[in-house]
């Protein structure tokens, strides 16, 4: 699963400085002067993330974190969808209606510094974070839709973190014991982030499909305990979040 992120500014602007001139970049920038640094962001409070859409793929966008479908009718209808939305299961994506037109139509890369992920043991769950050893960014696979609050006109951009089986690494860590197996979000590998964007407008057929699911190298992340994300305990969303915090009673 992937309910929280850290996601930074400078982080997510690598693939925007890669592709565009100091004049663009500057423009980029002003577009997104209002986003703060997200160090512990909860998927559930519905943050505004910057992801890179099929539709603008080297120029940054602001996504509200929990997908609501174009066909949702009501504020009631949209507020009761984004909560299950917040990831979409790759395996499923073409078949479930929340998700099937933007699988098809509407794909992201969701650029993070790293995510955060529970660990279950003897009963208390210690948070881990999950990054990439070279320290580039984690480019999350993601799908994107758009929705008018027909009562008050509101206009969003709303999007999900896609899903897949989770390495090695990461089951060792998703262990929670209500679930029947341990997931973790596709991390495009390098080269793959563009051929995600790419192959919109039709449904993908398995094999297609099939390459995105495979779960990202485990020799290629790192993974520590954190402090609490939440409670008395947690710093807030603060650098401090992802810094690594040793739980003594823990072993892995």
């Amino acid at each position: 699963m992937c309910y929280t992120i850290e996601q930074r500014l400078e982080m997510a602007m690598k693939r925007a400085k890669y592709w565009n001139d100091e004049r663009n970049i500057k423009r980029i920038e002003e577009l997104l002067r209002k986003f703060e640094n997200k160090y512990n962001a909860s998927g559930f409070a519905h943050p505004d993330i910057i992801a890179y859409s099929n539709e603008k793929p080297h120029e940054p966008v602001l996504f509200t974190w929990g997908l609501i479908p174009s066909w949702a009718k009501t504020e009631k209808d949209a507020k009761n969808i984004w909560n299950k939305t917040i990831n979409a299961r790759g395996e499923t994506l073409f078949e479930k209606p929340s998700f099937r037109d933007a699988a098809t139509h509407k794909r992201c890369i969701i650029p993070v510094n790293g995510f955060y992920e529970h660990h279950h043991h003897k009963g208390n769950k210690y948070p881990f974070y999950i990054k990439r050893k070279d320290n580039e960014p984690v480019n999350l696979a993601g799908i994107w839709s758009e929705w008018t609050n027909q009562e008050t006109g509101e206009f969003f951009q709303t999007c999900s973190v896609v899903t897949t089986k989770a390495n090695t690494m990461m089951a060792k860590i998703h262990n929670n014991p209500k679930l029947n197996e341990a997931r973790m979000p596709i991390i495009l590998t390098d080269g793959k982030e563009d051929a995600w964007l790419q192959t919109v407008g039709k449904k993908m057929d398995q094999e297609v499909l099939q390459q995105f699911l495979i779960p990202f190298p485990e020799q290629k992340l790192k993974a520590y305990t954190v402090r609490k994300l939440s409670g008395k305990d947690s710093p807030g969303n603060v650098p401090e979040a992802s810094e690594e915090y040793v739980y003594d009673e823990l072993e892995m």
